[in-house]
C-alpha cells in the first residue's frame, strides 16, 4: 500500500487534524484552516499597497530613466490647456503609489465576501485597462514611442499590484478561515 503513493505523501490515517471541514485550505499541505482573527484587514491592505505600489514605483522610474536616456521624450497633452508637457519623474513615482492605495481601499470593500478575489482581480484589471486608455489615446502629435513607454509603466502597476491585492481579499471569503476557541 506504501508503495502506490508517491513520496511527497504522508499518511496518517489515525491523527485528523480538520475534524470534517472544507474550505479552501483541505488541499494545503497542512489542511488546517486558519482561524478568523488571522483575515486580513483595511490596515494590511494599505501595507501591501504601500509595498506593492513602492516597488511599482521604483521600477517605474528606472523605466523612465532608461527610457529618457534613449530619447524618449515623455511630452503628453496637457489636462487643462492644449500644449505639451513633459511628464516630470515625481508623477512616474507618486501615480503608482496613489494607484495602489485606491485599489487597497476599493479592495477593502470585498473583504469576507464570496468571489471576493475574482471580484478584485477582474475589477482591477478593467480598471487598468480604462487608465491604459490615457497614454494611448493621446492626440496625433504625441509620439508613439511615449505612448509605448507609459503604457508598459502602466502594465507594471497593474502586474505588481493587482494580483497581490485579490491574494489578500480572496483569504477574507467565507469559508477561508474557521472559528477557534481560545
Amino acid at each position: 500500500m506504501q508503495a502506490a503513493l508517491s513520496p511527497a505523501v504522508s499518511r496518517a490515517g489515525v491523527i485528523r487534524h480538520n475534524g470534517g471541514m472544507t474550505g479552501f485550505w483541505m488541499a494545503s499541505v497542512t489542511p488546517i484552516a486558519p482561524p478568523k482573527s488571522a483575515n486580513p484587514t483595511l490596515r494590511f491592505l494599505l501595507y501591501a499597497a504601500a509595498l506593492t505600489g513602492g516597488w511599482s514605483a521604483i521600477l517605474c522610474l528606472f523605466i523612465y530613466g532608461i527610457g529618457r536616456l534613449l530619447g524618449v521624450p515623455f511630452e503628453v497633452q496637457s489636462a487643462f490647456g492644449g500644449s505639451l508637457q513633459v511628464v516630470p519623474w515625481i508623477v512616474v513615482v507618486i501615480a503608482p503609489l496613489l494607484a495602489a492605495v485606491a485599489g487597497a481601499l476599493l479592495s477593502a470593500l470585498m473583504l469576507g465576501r464570496r468571489n471576493a478575489r475574482r471580484v478584485v482581480y477582474w475589477g482591477g484589471t478593467l480598471i487598468a485597462v480604462l487608465t491604459l486608455a490615457s497614454p494611448l489615446m493621446q492626440p496625433a502629435d504625441v509620439i508613439w514611442s511615449t505612448r509605448i513607454w507609459l503604457s508598459i509603466m502602466h502594465v507594471i502597476t497593474w502586474f505588481l499590484v493587482v494580483p497581490q491585492l485579490a491574494r489578500i481579499v480572496g483569504d477574507s471569503e467565507p469559508g477561508a478561515s474557521v472559528e477557534r476557541d481560545a
